[in-house]
C-alpha cells in the first residue's frame, strides 16, 4: 500500500469525465485529489468554482469546503492516493488517427510516483490493448514497478452523456477489466465505494472494446436512419413520420433520429479507434467505415436542403443570404460544442457565399461570433441545427421566411412552402 494514504482516489484530468467523477467519490465520503496541468482550473476548483455543466459550483464547493475535494498541478502528491483514475481525451489527429499524446503524458508523469499496492485504472476511450501496449510499460519502465505484481492496472471506460439526468455517473453501471484477476477485483473494490453497479469483465482489452461497440452501435444506427432520410427526401416521404410509426414497435426496434451530422466527445471519434487497430489485424470493419461516410456527408446533405429552401421559398440563392443557425451545441439543452456538426455545415454555407450567424442560448461564443438574438424574421432563411426546448418553434415559425428543420424540432407547426424538413 502507499505509505500514506491521505486520499482515496486519485483523478488525473479536470474534465467532463474527471470532475463528475471526483464529485461522486467525494460525495460517497472517499478523500479525492483532482491533477491537472492548468492551474488556473486547479485554482477555480480549490475555490468550488466548476466549469463542468454537470457538476456545479454549489455541489462543488460544498464538497471542496468538508476538504473531500482538493485539486493540484503537482503529479508528486498522487504518491498519497490509494487509487488513481486516468480521465483525459483521446482525439483524433487530422489523417484521423488516434491521439494517445495525453494518456501518454499523463503515465509518464504518473510513472516516477507510482508506489506499491497503488491501483491505477485507465477510463479514457480507446482501442482495445491501450491499457497493456501503451499505459503497463510507461508506468513499469518509470517506477521500476511490474503491474499487476507491484501495484494493479486496469481499465473502465467512461460511460458519461452530458446534461443527462436519469443516468449519472453514479448510476450507470461501471465496465471493469484489469491485466489480471487481482488486478480488476482491486479495481472493481474502489467503484463499489461510491457507485452502484459494477460489472467486471475479464481483461482490459475486453473493456476497452466495450465501450467503442456502444458507440459503434449507434454511429451505425444514426447512419441508417441519416441515409434513409436522404432516400425519404426523394421519394417525398416523411421520414420523421416513419421513424414514428416503427418506433410504435414494441419489440425487434431501437428508435433513432436523422440529424445535420454526429457530434459530441464519443460518436464521431471511437469508431475510428477500432478502424485503425483492425487494420493491425489485415482487417477492414467496412460496415463501421461505411457509416462514417454517411454520417460525415450529412452536412453537405443539409446545405443543399438549405439552397432548395432558398431557391423554392424565396427565389434566392445561398449566396448573399442571410442565414441563422439555430443550435450550435452538439446536442439539446447543454453548452457542448465539441464535435458539432454546425460548425461543419457554417464553414459550408459561408463558403457557398451565405452570410452566417447563430443563436444559440447555451453557447455564448462560437467558431468567432457570439450568440445573435433570435430574431428569425431579419434572416433569409433560419435552418434548426439543434432543438433546445426552451426555444418557441411556432413563435420561430410565425416570424420567420424559410425554415429548414433538420430536428422535427417544428412538428405541428408546420407550414407549406415556408418549412421544409430533414
Amino acid at each position: 500500500m502507499p505509505e500514506s494514504n491521505l486520499y482515496d482516489v486519485a483523478v488525473i484530468g479536470a474534465g467532463y469525465v474527471g470532475v463528475p467523477l471526483a464529485a461522486t467519490f467525494a460525495e460517497a465520503g472517499q478523500r479525492v485529489l483532482v491533477v491537472d496541468v492548468q492551474s488556473s482550473i486547479v485554482a477555480a476548483l480549490n475555490e468550488g468554482r466548476s466549469h463542468i455543466e454537470d457538476v456545479s459550483s454549489e455541489r462543488l464547493a460544498v464538497l471542496v469546503d468538508r476538504g473531500l475535494v482538493v485539486a493540484t498541478t503537482d503529479y508528486e502528491v498522487v504518491k498519497q492516493a490509494h487509487a488513481v483514475l486516468i480521465a483525459l481525451p483521446t482525439p483524433l489527429s487530422r489523417q484521423r488517427e488516434p491521439d494517445l499524446s495525453y494518456i501518454e503524458r499523463a503515465s509518464a508523469s504518473l510513472a516516477p510516483v507510482l508506489q506499491r499496492g497503488q491501483v491505477v485504472v485507465l477510463e479514457s476511450t480507446t482501442w482495445p490493448g491501450t491499457t497493456r501496449e501503451v499505459v503497463q510499460p510507461i508506468l513499469e519502465h518509470g517506477s521500476g514497478l511490474t503491474a499487476g505484481v507491484d501495484f494493479h492496472l486496469a481499465m473502465s471506460p467512461e460511460r458519461v452523456d452530458p446534461g443527462r439526468e436519469d443516468w449519472t455517473t453514479k448510476t450507470t453501471p461501471k465496465v471493469v477489466g484489469g491485466i489480471n484477476e487481482a488486478s480488476t477485483k482491486a479495481a472493481a473494490d474502489v467503484y463499489r465505494s461510491a457507485l452502484d453497479t459494477v460489472h467486471e469483465v475479464s481483461t482490459p482489452d475486453a473493456a476497452e472494446l466495450t465501450k467503442l461497440l456502444e458507440n459503434i452501435y449507434r454511429a451505425v444506427n444514426i447512419a441508417l436512419v441519416n441515409e434513409l432520410a436522404q432516400l425519404c427526401d426523394r421519394m417525398e416521404i416523411d421520414v420523421w413520420e416513419v421513424v414514428d410509426a416503427a418506433a410504435t414497435k414494441p419489440f425487434g426496434f431501437a428508435s433513432f433520429k436523422p440529424g445535420p451530422g454526429l457530434g459530441g466527445h464519443c460518436i464521431p471519434i471511437d469508431p475510428f479507434y477500432l478502424t485503425w487497430k483492425a487494420r493491425e489485424f489485415d482487417f477492414s470493419t467496412r460496415f463501421i467505415e461505411l457509416a462514417g461516410e454517411v454520417n460525415n456527408n450529412m452536412p453537405y446533405f443539409c446545405r443543399s436542403l438549405i439552397s432548395q429552401a432558398l431557391n423554392h421559398g424565396a427565389n434566392r440563392s445561398v449566396s448573399g443570404s442571410k442565414v441563422l443557425i439555430v443550435g450550435v451545441a452538439y446536442k439539446p439543452d447543454i453548452g457542448d460544442w465539441r464535435e458539432t456538426p454546425a460548425e461543419k455545415l457554417i464553414h459550408l454555407l459561408r463558403k457557398a457565399g451565405a452570410e452566417v450567424s447563430y443563436h444559440d442560448p447555451f453557447v455564448p461564443e462560437f467558431d468567432g461570433m457570439t450568440s445573435a438574438p433570435l430574431e428569425p424574421e431579419a434572416y433569409d432563411c433560419v435552418a434548426i441545427v439543434t432543438n433546445h426546448s426552451q426555444i418557441d418553434y411556432g413563435e420561430l415559425v410565425r416570424r420567420g421566411n424559410v425554415i429548414v428543420d433538420f430536428r422535427n424540432a417544428t412538428k405541428g407547426h408546420e407550414v407549406d412552402g415556408k418549412v421544409w424538413k430533414l
